[in-house]
């Protein structure tokens, strides 16, 4: 995040970043302590889930940075994977769904039991949510250590405005962002969007972003 620390620090806001950055609040503490606890984890498994562009990639590479491991996309998973997850203590399986082969997942599950290993699930839907086919692999993913990330609360949706901003090399006041916070929805993909729709109507305008500007993208949610 070019600059972001120095940008809190201007508004006088509260430095909570660690790690490459991720910023951590209420919504994402319990999920980013956990990580960092490893490998005191109460089970095997952990599965993280949230909504789309909530950090769990981010979580994924601080873990992955720090303790070393294999990382593998769950659509990907194929009985080559399973081969090369031998030599790994960490596995992370990322953006599962039930799009998958589920008898594969399976083995996974049995592989890290009987050789003591690690695993990390990321998903949007929390794992023992899903309805998977497999009898034993419902059995087996609801025994899951589990970390949902929230939506965003105050704090960190200011930190992500703050991230999208700067990453445009834009700076607004502190009254401008208390009042997306405030009308914006609390979602981290629609932050997301929001940041590009201002930036978007900004250029257009050749003006820079103000109040009529964010009122006008507020309006004009459906585009």
């Amino acid at each position: 995040m070019k600059n972001l620390n120095q940008l809190l620090f201007d508004f006088d806001h509260k430095q909570n970043f660690k790690d490459d950055d991720f910023y951590v609040s209420k919504s994402n503490y319990y999920t980013f302590e956990l990580i960092n606890k490893w490998p005191k984890w109460e089970k095997n498994f952990l599965n993280v889930s949230g909504d789309k562009y909530s950090g769990k990639t981010h979580i994924v590479n601080i873990f992955l940075n720090k303790f070393k491991g294999i990382k593998i996309d769950s659509k990907l998973l194929n009985d080559e994977n399973l081969k090369d997850i031998k030599v790994h203590q960490n596995i992370v399986l990322e953006d599962l769904d039930d799009a998958l082969d589920e008898k594969l997942l399976y083995t996974l599950f049995n592989i890290i039991d009987q050789d003591n290993k690690f695993l990390l699930i990321t998903s949007i839907k929390p794992i023992s949510e899903i309805e998977f086919n497999l009898k034993d692999l419902r059995s087996r993913t609801k025994n899951c250590l589990l970390a949902k990330i929230e939506k965003p609360d105050d704090e960190l949706m200011f930190a992500l405005i703050l991230k999208n901003l700067s990453d445009r090399q834009i700076i607004l006041d502190k009254k401008l962002i208390d009042f997306i916070i405030k009308r914006v929805e609390r979602s981290y993909g629609k932050i997301f969007e929001f940041i590009y729709k201002i930036d978007k109507i900004s250029l257009k305008k050749k003006k820079s972003i103000d109040f009529k500007i964010i009122n006008e993208a507020l309006e004009h949610k459906s585009e």
